[in-house]
This record gives structure tokens, C-alpha cells and sequence, in this order.
């Protein structure tokens, strides 16, 4: 399977060598075949299918269902759910952690850059069928695993093998179910030590029962925390991936390094 690789900092002289190169950019309002199956959810279409070769060659892999979420619909608690910090757009991508263990993989190649950066937005929110609810009366705050492992390979996958490096995310409890209440994290995952540049990032949310994403940000970069200021990534067939040397700032929780 085709990999988003990058290109040498080099190839592009007019910026540092320590700038950060944008390796995937998305805020998932593309979804490719979106069908409500009711409650303002999409669970029977996977996320690939929703949003893989967004750009091309790119693919998803994932455990159990992963929603994604249509906001500002009419079905989800009698209002649809409800983003009064503007930050959602028209979808997201919702998570169990309990119920089931639902989890993703991203599979990218670092070349030789010391660390992946990942910035998105997370928020508690909950669901009124499919299961759902999920989530206690007076909520809950979601905590999700961002873990890093080689991937010698470069297929896509989950990850296992050389766990290289785990943060862990938290949001606070949102008050109301159907509402949003978005935090932003920035992580710097450590590639250190993987074998050819092919890593696999996999999110888990770990607990909180069930919980959003949204607007990520995937840089590799010899600077901890830089994601490039958020430029777009063009197509892999464009002579180079942009890079740009602004820095950025890592907003992280605690760091584990443990295998899951």
C-alpha cells in the first residue's frame, strides 16, 4: 500500500533543515458516501471509506466502528449535536472506549526527523442510540492514547511490535451530552529508534466512554511539537511536501512509554 512519503528538507534549500514537514492534513468535511444511519451517526461506513485517498494512497486502519458524526443535524437528542466553539464544521469522528476498544492507525514514513507531531481538537459528547448512551450523568472527561510504534514493514496497520513512544490526552467532562466542548493538543511522539522512517501512529480513547476528534495536524520535524503552522499538504505526486520552519509549541499531558 502506497505511503505518504517525505520529501528531504533539502530538496526544497529556501527553508531549515529543521523545518517541519506537513504530513497529512485533515478536518474531515469530505466524507466520501456519508449516510445517516440514524441519530445523526454514521457507523456502517468505516472511516476509510468515509475519508481514505484523502490525498491519494492514503489509508486508515481501524477497530470496531469509529463514527463519524454529522453536526448540526436534527436526530441526535431531539437537536442534533450542538458546537457553540465554531470548531467542528459539519463532521467528526467519534470513539469508544468501553464498550468496545475502538481504535485507529495512520501509517506514515519520518525519513530521518526525530519526531511526529500531531495537533487536533477533542471533546467529550455522547451518543442517544446505537447502544449509547455512554457516558454517567455529569459526565465524564475523555482520556485518549496517542502511541507511536516502528513500522519496518510500511503497511498499513495498528501498530504493534517497538512501541517507540505514548502520550496521553485528557478533555474536561462536556456538560450537556449533545454539546461539544473542544480542547486543542499538541503532541511530540519520538521516533527515535524506528528501523526505516515507516512509523504507525494509533489513537485510542482509553476512557471517558465515548468521545470526539477533529482538525488534525501531522508534521514530521526535528522540533518537538511543530506542525508548520498548519499549511495544506499537496498531493503526493507534487515534486515536494511543503515545508516550513514555524515553530510551534507542545501542549501535551503525560507522557507513558508501555506497550498496550
Amino acid at each position: 500500500m502506497k505511503k505518504l512519503l517525505i520529501a528531504a528538507a533539502l530538496i526544497v534549500p529556501m527553508y531549515s533543515v529543521n523545518a517541519a514537514t506537513i504530513l497529512y492534513n485533515q478536518n474531515f468535511e469530505n466524507p466520501t458516501g456519508f449516510v445517516n444511519d440514524g441519530g445523526d451517526v454514521n457507523i456502517n461506513r468505516t472511516v476509510n471509506q468515509l475519508y481514505g485517498g484523502q490525498p491519494a494512497g492514503f489509508q486508515f486502519a481501524q477497530d470496531f466502528t469509529v463514527e463519524t458524526l454529522l453536526v448540526g443535524g436534527s436526530q441526535a437528542w431531539g437537536t442534533g449535536f450542538l458546537d457553540p466553539q465554531g470548531k467542528a464544521g459539519n463532521y467528526v469522528l467519534g470513539m469508544l472506549s468501553d464498550f468496545q476498544n475502538d481504535r485507529l492507525g495512520l501509517a506514515f514514513d519520518v525519513g530521518n526527523f526525530k519526531f511526529l507531531n500531531f495537533q487536533l481538537d477533542i471533546s467529550s459528547i455522547d451518543l442517544d442510540r446505537w447502544n449509547g448512551p455512554f457516558i454517567p450523568a455529569g459526565g465524564l472527561a475523555p482520556t485518549f492514547r496517542l502511541s507511536l510504534y516502528d513500522n519496518p514493514s510500511g503497511n498499513d496497520g495498528l501498530g504493534s511490535g517497538n512501541l517507540l513512544d505514548s502520550i496521553d490526552i485528557t478533555d474536561l467532562a462536556s456538560p450537556q451530552k449533545n454539546t461539544f466542548d473542544w480542547s486543542n493538543h499538541t503532541v511530540a511522539l519520538d521516533a527515535t529508534g524506528n528501523t526505516n522512517g515507516n512509523v504507525i501512529l494509533r489513537i485510542d480513547l482509553l476512557s471517558g466512554g465515548y468521545a470526539a476528534m477533529d482538525n488534525f495536524i501531522i508534521a514530521a520535524s526535528d522540533i518537538s511539537g511543530d506542525v508548520g503552522g498548519g499549511t495544506s499538504v499537496p498531493e503526493p505526486s507534487s515534486i515536494a511536501l511543503l515545508s516550513l520552519g514555524i515553530m510551534g509549541f507542545v501542549i501535551t499531558s503525560r507522557r507513558k512509554k508501555r506497550v498496550i
